[in-house]
């Protein structure tokens, strides 16, 4: 299937990053390469290292990244692997990581994957096709309470502890199978007073599974630290986020990274500290009112970066 890949902030992405031609470059969401591309277009001497789990997203990239040059190589693994998949190939330290988050085109395109509240298709929702749980799983075999949990802190759902008691109702009846039963399942749920304030009443929920089923947090909580050690002198880390858990992350290490925690009393200015990270933007960026026109996608982004001294 084809599908329309346009990716979100890309000038922003690619200005953050700050490419030399000779330097080492990790994208750790190739997914339809629309960053990668771009990345690999300014690099000479230097290298990519692309990172997916995804089968269908590596095909499309290798096909996208092979009619730019071979200075590239695609590592089939989630992100959270990025150290020990790196030092494979003896690189132990890089010039620049992007990590551009959330779900890519085609996982909302493609039916069958079953991240789509509005296509029909089984209760999928895996980044990487050859792992055992599903929303399926989660759907039909978890507790009221550990539904309700996912729902109010992936999701942020208000309405959580109503939605998952319908669902324990229903799927005492027969399994809850498909992306629209699940989507039809949350509209009873949710008072009509709430469904009239826009948005679709199951996005928190399809969210709120998908992160529960990739563990997509703390895979980016390990990976976020890990990435910042393989920084080189004056290399970046750029963090496209797309809801405010993400966000909260990545501001949060970040900060850590920043901050030099002193006794109180000392008679040291800040000029005199010696950091060994700052940031590169102290506010977030978000996407130009040109991009939100023509990119739909991009209208919960944010973007941050962070620069090793």
């Amino acid at each position: 299937m084809e599908y329309n890949h346009i990716p979100v902030m890309l000038n922003e992405a690619i200005e953050g990053l700050d490419i030399k031609e000779g330097g080492i470059y990790v994208d750790c969401t190739m997914g339809g390469a629309g960053h990668s591309k771009e990345i690999l277009k300014r690099l000479t001497s230097g290298h990519l290292y692309c990172f997916d789990q995804d089968d269908y997203a590596i095909e499309r990239g290798n096909e996208v990244l092979k009619e730019i040059s071979s200075n590239y190589t695609i590592i089939k693994d989630n992100f959270v692997n990025i150290k020990e998949q790196l030092e494979k190939y003896n690189v132990t330290e890089v010039d620049g990581i992007l990590y551009d988050l959330g779900v890519s085109s085609f996982h909302f395109d493609i039916a069958e994957r079953g991240f789509s509240y509005n296509k029909e298709g089984f209760l999928d929702m895996r980044m990487d096709q050859n792992q055992y749980l599903k929303a399926y799983d989660i759907v039909n075999f978890y507790s009221y309470d550990e539904l309700k949990k996912i729902f109010y802190e992936y999701g942020e759902e208000k309405f959580s502890a109503n939605i998952a008691r319908k669902i324990v109702t229903k799927r005492a009846e027969k399994p809850i199978e498909t992306t629209l039963e699940l989507s039809e399942i949350i509209k009873e749920a949710i008072p009509a007073f709430a469904r009239r304030k826009g948005g679709h009443p199951a996005k928190k929920v399809f969210q709120a599974l998908r992160i529960a089923v990739n563990d997509e947090l703390n895979v980016l909580k390990r990976s976020l630290v890990d990435a910042l050690s393989l920084l080189k002198t004056k290399g970046r880390v750029v963090v496209i986020s797309f809801h405010s858990l993400e966000d909260r992350i990545c501001k949060q290490i970040f900060k850590e990274k920043v901050e030099v925690k002193l006794p109180r009393g000392l008679p040291v200015k800040d000029k005199d500290i010696i950091r060994n990270y700052h940031l590169v933007n102290k506010k977030v960026i978000t996407p130009s009112e040109e991009e939100l026109k023509y990119n739909n996608r991009a209208h919960s982004a944010k973007l941050r970066i962070i620069e090793k001294l």
